[in-house]
């Protein structure tokens, strides 16, 4: 603005330049012309808030009913692609294409992002036929995103679309169509994308873990590709770092009777304690699960010790092996508890799963 005497107002990024008096474009005002409105009471802000949550979480199981064969046959193409995975989007679905990228690129699938108006201008080198390109709108009909259409088929790759039209130029022009939809945004006009952005976002979370799951992705490959990050970091720690030890190990001698293993349990709550024989090395665990196996085939457990209703030879993990190895160690075996042994087999420790996801407060050993 060259100086107070202008209007404020700016329509579409253009400022006005009518001079300010009372009869002179009274439309074009600035916004500290409107009289001010009282603030909402913290009431009221807690209920939009849950509005809005109520109004996304709607959008997203509005797309339950819709997730059909076109979604398991985008798997099938982007877990066979030779090539790279393409995603490409504008203004908010852009953004929520950077994220699918990334997720994607984490997890096992080698993706990348292409700006629609820079691939007009050169960037549509980056794309080979073996590549796969996902596009991403809710419309459907931005014409920046359809415009590279025809050159994509003149290059040959394979087309998917997240869109929320499946009548749409998008949708007609690509090779496939997932619906991303929404009943209604959360923005109170229904122009802001809310509710269908946290949608795409969400399709683009079920299709990179869909290719998890075909990939058999693991724990110390999700190490591979975040060295730097918190979590590669809390994966490449050795389990003695957060291991359980000393008198937190919930732990009873072979002879203990059953009842005694019961306290030893319930006092460590970690829902099994393990079982040594005299020189400390391990001979079995006792679960909630071998409880429950015991009451059916025992009809009195007061006589009865703990050796003769634990799981012997159970699952272990040395001393020096990573928790992204105590991770699929677990996996594998369907388990929650993990006993930590040296070489000779001498009980050393005790991990729970919770202690390798994190849950609570982490304290690594000084």
């Amino acid at each position: 603005m060259a100086n107070d005497a202008n209007c404020k107002f700016e329509f579409d990024g253009t400022p006005c330049r009518q001079p300010r008096h009372p009869h002179a474009h009274e439309d074009c005002r600035a916004a500290s012309d409107f009289p001010p409105q009282s603030a909402p009471a913290d009431s009221e802000i807690i209920a939009i808030a849950k509005e809005v949550l109520r109004i996304e979480a709607e959008g997203i199981s509005h797309l339950l009913d819709h997730v059909d064969q076109s979604f398991a046959t985008a798997v099938q193409w982007i877990y066979a692609a030779s090539g790279r995975i393409i995603v490409s989007g504008i203004g908010k679905s852009g953004i929520v294409g950077r994220k699918i990228v990334a997720t994607l690129s984490s997890t096992g699938t080698p993706a990348l992002f292409m700006h629609p108006v820079e691939a007009m201008h050169g960037d549509l080198g980056m794309v080979r036929r073996e590549d796969l390109v996902l596009a991403l709108s809710n419309s459907g009909e931005t014409d920046e995103l359809n415009i590279i259409f025809p050159s994509l088929k003149n290059i040959g790759t394979r087309t998917i679309a997240l869109t929320g039209n499946l009548q749409s130029t998008l949708a007609r022009f690509s090779d496939l169509a997932i619906y991303t939809g929404v009943p209604r945004e959360a923005c109170p006009f229904g122009l802001a994308p809310t509710a269908s952005t946290t949608a795409m976002l969400a399709v683009g979370d079920a299709l990179a873990v869909a290719l998890i799951k075909l990939r058999n992705f693991q724990a110390q490959d999700f190490r591979r590709y975040h060295p730097g990050g918190h979590i590669g970091e809390r994966l490449q720690v050795a389990v003695r770092e957060l291991m359980r030890r000393g008198d937190a190990i919930p732990v009873v001698c072979e002879d203990t009777p059953v009842y005694e293993a019961l306290g030893e349990m319930n006092r460590k709550g970690m829902g099994a304690t393990l079982v040594v024989g005299q020189t400390g090395r391990l001979l079995g665990i006792f679960t909630d699960g071998d409880l429950r196996r015991a009451i059916k085939a025992f009809a009195d457990l007061s006589a009865k010790t703990i050796q003769r209703v634990m799981s012997p030879n159970p699952r272990t993990i040395t001393l020096d092996r990573s928790v992204a190895d105590a991770l699929e160690v677990m996996e594998q075996n369907l388990i929650t508890v993990l006993p930590v042994v040296s070489e000779d087999g001498a009980l050393q420790g005790i991990l729970h799963l919770h202690d390798l996801l994190g849950k609570g407060k982490i304290r690594f050993t000084p």
